[in-house]
């Protein structure tokens, strides 16, 4: 193959290079006459020979490519190949010089070579760096020649590169491939800075940045991570916004973690199983390996310890999404807990699908079925208890464990569904809030009768352990005459959801009775009334618990009964005759405890008691 090395027209230095024109010949042959071009050159296997008048002497093997060169052009500019005593090419290995870690490889050193031999070379922001760090190797310095290759890199570096935006990022995105060059000439320092100077002047030009992507944006999220973490760095101290930051690094996961936008979201998940819901979550990244696993871990991990300390530097939605890519990727726990517990005291601003995180666990080291459980529950419990740390640390007021019951309500009827969730984690998440955390027990209850209908075959033990969580007397009346004739619940439950019911229901209607217009001595004998009312149904109550006491112990003897059975017909026989038993003496000591009260109770009362 034969080809003529003035193919590439000249450019002299600084000339626009929006073209990216820069030599791509993966091998030269340089003429044998300094700064004479060669008509001609002939491309071997893995080799250059020059087709002149005079033989070459020297063989230099870059990247596997071998170049049959002249060596004066080279020993006149290069300092390091002046220093090698080159000895005569030995056939078999065919070549003099090997240059290993050759910065740039063998497309870089062709463009030395065209330098040496006085050929125009072309500088771009494409080829800067590995020109310059490519001299510095060859020790090409001012000692050697005025204007040898290492003045005019530097010079075309700070006079070209770094006064532009789009060349700066294209300089420092080559330099990925050159460390440790790269950093020991400055050159990433140096475009890092530059290109934060130019993001902090736009910050500070800009009104009211905070509440905007910026331009730059999408420029600095294309740049590897360790050159992100330094342009970072070097922006935090030349801006003190926290929020700009923090959007900045929000744009940059989302650039490199695109899954993380999938909603996990709690009703769309009960369709699936396990599996097929991590796969949904990794996105197509399984497919990657290894090394692509790695490579966001390490992603991950840098992100989290960017993130600024103030809590409106980022969304808690945010923040849930990187406390997911973390589990996914096996991230530190150390870095893991610290998110759990930025988490926690954003937790009011979380909703449901938030939570709903699924589990992690390799399938192939779950040891029992409540491992198998479609969400992490552990991580929640965890989130919670920073959130009471937090709140008892600021000693707010009850408003926000108000809506965090809630949250936590709706997040419990959620994950109720799955049938692998333990009763123990139900219970200890449902206990996780202290007693005055809720004013209102019907979410509770809601979750409770999920789980419920999910586990119909819970023993009587565990249903009366889980509904000791629910207080009767904070449940709404529509939710206590729900409760009433709910067969799932234990017969205890249903006695104290009656009561409160009865009880509810004679507060409103009480409620409801005009205020009777006379004088103070009316009015102190209505009040009177009243307290003789309220005394009237303590002391119900207590009747009612010792009637409930005495259901309770028949139950259990009638249980016991029961278990003795062993036909099946007699046991159902022996059942209904039993519950009939307690239904009509419940109903007797109702009805005795009534007709008792009537007799002494003022006609007032009574009057209102038939209205109920």
């Amino acid at each position: 193959m034969k080809k003529s090395l003035q193919e590439s027209p000249p450019r002299s230095l600084g000339s626009d290079s929006d073209g990216n024109d820069q030599v791509h010949d993966q091998s030269i042959v340089i003429p044998g006459k300094l700064a004479a071009p060669a008509d001609s050159f002939e491309e071997k296997e893995h080799s250059w020979s020059v087709t002149s008048l005079t033989p070459t002497d020297l063989s230099i093997q870059v990247q596997g490519i071998t170049f049959n060169v002249h060596k004066y052009p080279l020993v006149s500019k290069c300092g390091y190949i002046q220093r090698l005593e080159l000895q005569p090419s030995i056939s078999n290995m065919g070549y003099d010089l090997k240059l290993e870690n050759f910065p740039g490889g063998s497309e870089t050193f062709a463009v030395v070579l065209r330098f040496c031999c006085g050929l125009p070379v072309d500088f771009n922001s494409n080829n800067i760096a590995p020109l310059r760090c490519a001299s510095e190797f060859l020790e090409m310095t001012e000692e050697f020649e005025d204007g040898n290759l290492i003045a005019k890199t530097e010079a075309f570096l700070t006079f070209v590169v770094l006064s532009s935006w789009k060349d700066t990022i294209t300089v420092i995105k080559s330099c990925e491939t050159l460390s440790p060059w790269a950093e020991n000439l400055q050159i990433v320092r140096r475009c890092c800075d530059s290109i934060a100077w130019k993001a902090s002047r736009e910050i500070s030009t800009s009104g009211d940045a905070a509440n905007e992507e910026g331009w730059w944006f999408d420029d600095v999220a294309t740049l590897g991570i360790e050159h992100f973490i330094r342009i970072i760095a070097a922006i935090k101290a030349r801006v003190t916004k926290p929020k700009i930051i923090g959007k900045c690094i929000m744009h940059y996961a989302d650039r490199w973690f695109p899954g993380m936008d999938i909603e996990l979201g709690g009703l769309q998940g009960y369709g699936y199983g396990k599996n097929e819901l991590q796969v949904s979550v990794y996105g197509g990244k399984e497919g990657g390996g290894i090394g692509h696993s790695k490579e966001q871990k390490t992603i991950i991990e840098s992100l989290i310890s960017m993130l600024p300390p103030q809590q409106e530097a980022v969304s808690c939605k945010f923040l849930f999404k990187m406390l997911r890519m973390a589990m996914v990727c096996s991230a530190t726990p150390a870095l893991i807990s610290d998110l759990e517990k930025r988490v926690g005291i954003m937790l009011e601003d979380a909703n449901v699908n938030d939570l709903l995180i699924p589990n992690y666990r390799n399938a192939k080291l779950v040891n029992s079925p409540e491992q198998c459980a479609m969400h992490d529950t552990d991580v929640v419990q965890r989130i919670v208890e920073y959130f009471l740390m937090h709140e008892q640390q600021q000693q707010q007021q009850k408003s926000g464990k108000c809506n965090i019951s809630k949250l936590l309500d709706n997040y419990l009827a959620e994950i109720a569904r799955d049938q692998n969730l333990s009763i123990t984690k139900f219970q200890v998440l449902a206990e996780a809030l202290p007693e005055n955390a809720r004013t209102c027990d019907d979410g509770l209850y809601r979750a409770i009768d999920t789980y419920l209908k999910t586990h119909p075959l819970l023993s009587e033990h565990d249903r009366r352990r889980l509904c000791k969580i629910m207080n009767c007397e904070k449940l709404s009346l529509d939710a206590c005459m729900h409760a009433a004739q709910n067969d799932r619940l234990p017969l205890r439950t249903v006695v104290q959801v009656l009561f409160s019911e009865q009880v509810k229901m004679r507060a409103a209607m009480v409620e409801k009775e005009p205020v009777p217009s006379g004088n103070i001595t009316e009015q102190a004998g209505n009040q009177s009334s009243t307290d003789t009312e309220i005394k009237t149904l303590k002391a119900e109550l207590e009747i009612v618990k010792m009637t409930m006491a005495e259901l309770q112990s028949d139950y259990s003897d009638l249980q016991r009964e029961y278990e003795k059975r062993s036909h099946k017909q007699k046991r159902v026989s022996g059942w209904s005759f039993s519950w009939r038993k307690i239904k009509n003496s419940f109903q007797a000591k109702v009805d005795e405890d009534e007709t008792r009260d009537e007799q002494q109770r003022p006609k007032a009362f009574r009057r209102r008691l038939s209205l109920s």
